[in-house]
């Protein structure tokens, strides 16, 4: 194991009007913007006073990053076996087991062909509700479309041994694209046996906002690929059954609420507006008449403004730079009391680990993390023994987060 790498947290009290923006660099100059420390709530929301500075961490409050295991190419997605060893997914298509002891095994077999391409590639993982009974493992990925596009693709299969059996894939997104950005991906079971897949917009705003397609929407599914009977556009002309929510950019983060089974999300705005959202079923979030973000070319505000009728504000928002939002997970450990119930995600752009504070469902404080690792954090996850742990894209690492 490599020397634990130290870091310094900054806590920042949440003015009324202040925020940030976010894309995933990965592939395209579009995407791309310098991380920012701006952050806020959304207009006419309950908030502390505008104009905290940021004040240090307090000096007792040591926050590490101790490597886990290293040797990853491009990992996307970390989950944790009832064993104690760790799935990972990377986006040239490989899906590999490491060990607790931080040795990383050979790609397994049974994956089927991925697009790596772009921001394309293996992307998220979920072991099912009943791993322990039926070693049912869910993935998401780039596809290539019958037409020659991509698309993000929903698949489930069995996890043996020696790699994957029964692969099925369950959900297309449509239309495909030409684009290989936007995929978005994350999946997350619901209380009720149920499994949301949040989808990006593929690049293309222009048709968001039309229930007929599954461009950046949350869609709700059984676990066999069916649609549930109560979703909530399932009656409605023209919509895609479906479809949970609409009006998203590029959900890069999603997680359950421990206690209130509520879905939280992060999504990626243009030059600024990176949002975190609770999701409830048939709401539109906005994208693209209602952001904080702003025209990658002309700088000039994007929509119609930062609210309107109908139309879910963000929990928390970055403005005027993107921090480009990464993985999600809530804190349910016990070795640092004060974070219980704190939402945590990594960034891509921002480069450290934030900490959020609720009350209720009110984002309250934001604190950053591990700074000095100067990494791109694509997923956070809770570990079996009560630790949080971060998935390292840029230099294939996993971590565990440790505070004296």
């Amino acid at each position: 194991m490599q020397k634990p790498i130290v870091a310094a947290g900054l806590i920042i009290a949440l003015a009324a009007c202040g925020g940030s923006s976010n894309s995933d660099p990965t592939a395209t100059a579009s995407d791309g913007a310098a991380a920012g420390v701006a952050s806020g709530v959304p207009a006419g929301a309950p908030a502390p006073a505008a104009g905290v500075p940021a004040v240090a961490a307090p000096a007792a409050s040591r926050v590490r990053a101790v490597q886990v295991a290293a040797g990853l190419d491009g990992p996307w997605a970390l989950q944790f076996l009832p064993d104690g060893r760790m799935l990972v997914t990377e986006r040239r298509g490989n899906l590999r087991v490491v060990t607790a002891d931080g040795t990383v095994g050979p790609p397994l077999a049974g994956v089927p062909p991925v697009r790596y391409e772009g921001q394309g590639g293996l992307l998220d993982l979920a072991l099912g509700p009943d791993f322990a009974r039926d070693h049912q493992v869910f993935f998401t990925f780039a596809a290539t479309a019958a037409d020659g596009g991509m698309q993000t693709a929903v698949a489930r299969a069995t996890l043996e041994e020696g790699g994957l059996a029964n692969v099925r894939i369950l959900f297309r997104q449509q239309p495909s694209s030409a684009t290989d950005i936007h995929f978005g991906s994350r999946i997350v079971f619901a209380a009720d046996g149920t499994m949301w897949v949040g989808l990006g917009d593929r690049n293309d705003n222009q048709i968001v906002q039309s229930l007929g397609n599954h461009y950046g929407k949350i869609i709700r599914l059984n676990l066999d690929g069916s649609i549930p009977a109560d979703n909530p556009f399932i009656a409605t002309p023209g919509a895609l059954p479906e479809i949970w929510s609409t009006g998203h950019r590029n959900i890069q983060g999603a997680v359950r609420e421990p206690a209130s089974g509520k879905l939280w999300i992060n999504e990626h705005g243009p030059r600024g507006g990176d949002e975190i959202n609770l999701v409830s079923a048939g709401r539109n979030y906005g994208w693209p008449r209602i952001t904080y973000g702003r025209d990658y070319v002309t700088g000039e505000p994007v929509g119609v403004g930062t609210e309107a009728p109908g139309i879910e504000p963000p929990r928390h928002y970055w403005v005027p730079t993107s921090v480009a939002p990464a993985g999600l997970a809530f804190y349910t450990g016990t070795a640092v009391p004060g974070w219980r119930g704190n939402l945590f995600l990594g960034t891509l752009q921002g480069q450290v680990l934030i900490r959020l504070t609720l009350d209720g469902e009110r984002v309250v404080a934001e604190e950053r993390l591990l700074a000095e690792l100067q990494e791109r954090i694509r997923d956070v996850r809770m570990g079996p023994d009560g630790n949080l742990y971060l998935l390292v894209e840029s230099s294939g690492r996993i971590l565990r987060v440790v505070v004296d």
